[in-house]
């Protein structure tokens, strides 16, 4: 089964839906569990070592959660790179083969 599922378009409002749903306390932050259930509504497949990474790079107070906002960019970033990464993978198995200076421009290329 492909990492990811094709979304027609995930908008600012389904972002605002999702995480108010799994921010059961109202606390304006969610954990890393409900940010992988979360991105998962949204047809991505990715591994808890993967959410772990995000949560290090968006938990930006060590409380072990993230805050709406940077749960806003995590998920602008998550759908920004899969769009750049879908463009390559044209036999839609969720593999490429690239070098790293087409690495760098696939990065570097895309506007986040």
């Amino acid at each position: 089964k492909q990492w990811y599922q094709r979304r027609v378009a995930i908008t600012a409002g389904d972002w605002q839906n999702t995480f108010r749903f799994y921010d059961r306390d109202n606390s304006g932050s969610i954990d890393q569990n409900e940010l992988q259930t979360a991105i998962a509504s949204f047809g991505y497949r990715l591994s808890p070592k993967f959410f772990a990474l995000l949560m290090n790079k968006f938990d930006r107070t060590g409380s072990r959660t993230i805050s709406f906002d940077d749960f806003i960019q995590c998920c602008v970033l998550i759908q920004t790179l899969s769009a750049a990464f879908q463009r390559k993978d044209t036999n839609r198995n969720g593999w490429i083969q690239i070098n790293y200076e087409e690495f760098m421009e696939l990065v570097f290329s895309t506007k986040i």
